[in-house]
């Protein structure tokens, strides 16, 4: 197989886990009777939509209270102004009905508060999850009782990990000028479905972690997908596939082409006058089927990928040319994969 000098993108296949970008909890936030649900177990909400309704009736009582006593301050207050304009010696008595119609006024502010809790609603857009209390049950007693959780997942994280002795190879790749590296939103994050179908829609690289775990000697990265479909849920394993840079000059060599003894990676070459010649290479990673060589092999070299055993440097051969992976036809990849080079 010819061989071209090439840029090729440094890609990494490794495991994720999706999970939502936000989640936030539906609590009860005053206490009483949960009357019923307002929303689809399981459908999409929009921020501010009702989700369940608790009894209002005491918290209607409380606020009523709360607007009879400030009534009632008010006109304190009033009566205490008529009072201190009549008797300067009554001031004193004016400035506590004012403070007390300030205390009513707080109270009534609590108390409408707490009526708007009655009507417990989203807070913020997504997936609205299972109920977690039933109508009927008494919520918000002492503690804010967990009613659901909604949860956003277009676009959808998906979070993972990379060893760092890879990050750092490619950053002294690039320090050598031989490696262009992808920065931020910059670097293609593809999820592959459990099935090996590559998922339609690309994302980004969203978070690299500053530090290393100690225990498993890598870096923790996150994704942000499109999920318009929401296709993808939280919780799901997914392969991904990271492209984080560009091999400046490579060559892709299959991998039944590259052998490897005691001093390191090699190919063998079928030269001009089709004898065997053997190449010592630099390799950088795996491309798919392929192996990305850095060094070693020059513009054109034929690489014998298959019939190996037969060649020997120095022997001569009859090499038959086989075509690219990617070009090749199912029928003529046969022919190829099955026409080993005669040594002669």
């Amino acid at each position: 197989m010819a061989v071209h000098v090439q840029p090729v993108p440094l890609t990494r296949n490794l495991v994720g886990r999706l999970s939502a970008t936000r989640s936030a909890d539906v609590r009860a936030r005053v206490a009483g009777v949960l009357l019923k649900r307002l929303y689809v177990e399981g459908s999409d909400v929009k921020a501010g939509q009702a989700l369940f309704q608790i009894d209002p009736a005491p918290l209607r009582a409380a606020l009523d209270g709360a607007l009879a006593s400030l009534a009632q301050a008010e006109a304190n207050a009033a009566n205490a102004h008529v009072t201190a304009q009549r008797s300067r010696e009554l001031l004193p008595s004016g400035l506590v009905s004012r403070s007390a119609v300030g205390q009513a006024k707080a109270a009534v502010g609590t108390a409408r508060i707490n009526f708007g809790y009655a009507t417990v609603t989203a807070p913020i857009g997504g997936r609205a999850g299972q109920q977690g209390v039933t109508e009927g049950a008494l919520v918000g007693q002492g503690t804010a009782t967990l009613l659901t959780t909604v949860e956003q997942i277009d676009p959808i994280y998906v979070n993972f990990d990379q060893a760092a002795v890879d990050i750092e190879q490619l950053r002294r790749a690039q320090v050598a000028g031989n490696v262009t590296v992808a920065h931020g939103s910059e670097v293609s994050v593809q999820v592959v479905l459990a099935d090996g179908t590559p998922y339609a829609h690309t994302g980004t690289l969203d978070f690299l972690d500053v530090r290393v775990d100690p225990a498993t000697g890598a870096v923790a990265l996150r994704g942000i997908i499109p999920n318009p479909d929401h296709q993808l849920l939280p919780g799901m394993f997914v392969g991904v596939r990271l492209t984080s840079g560009e091999v400046k000059r490579g060559f892709l060599v299959p991998q039944a082409g590259l052998e490897r003894d005691a001093q390191g990676p090699y190919v063998l070459v079928a030269g001009a006058d089709d004898k065997v010649v053997q190449k010592r290479v630099t390799t950088e990673t795996l491309a798919g089927p392929n192996w990305i060589v850095t060094a070693g092999l020059a513009d054109g070299d034929r690489v014998i990928v298959s019939g190996t055993q037969h060649a020997r440097p120095g022997s001569s051969v009859a090499a038959v040319n086989a075509a690219a992976p990617a070009e090749a036809s199912p029928a003529t990849a046969d022919v190829a994969a099955g026409a080993p080079a005669a040594a002669h």
